[in-house]
């Protein structure tokens, strides 16, 4: 099974990277260096899918496919 993506980019108003999980909704995570969001946001999906689980709800498929672009000089 493949895992689900992960944004990290940097955020002016919040100073620092955030990482997000386009697939879990609300699934976010902050840190001072793109290194740092994507150990938190590896925790927080740990936690997200834990929650689903131990709730009975539904757990998304990986489906997102970001859109990449080609820069020809």
């Amino acid at each position: 099974m493949k895992d689900y993506h992960i944004n990290i980019f940097y955020s002016d108003e919040d100073e620092g990277y955030i990482a997000d999980i386009p697939d879990l909704a609300q699934c976010s995570a902050f840190g001072a260096t793109p290194e740092e969001a994507l150990r938190e946001i590896t925790a927080v999906k740990a936690a997200w899918l834990a929650a689903a689980h131990e709730q009975n709800k539904p757990i998304p498929r990986p489906q997102y496919k970001p859109v990449l672009y080609q820069v020809i000089a």
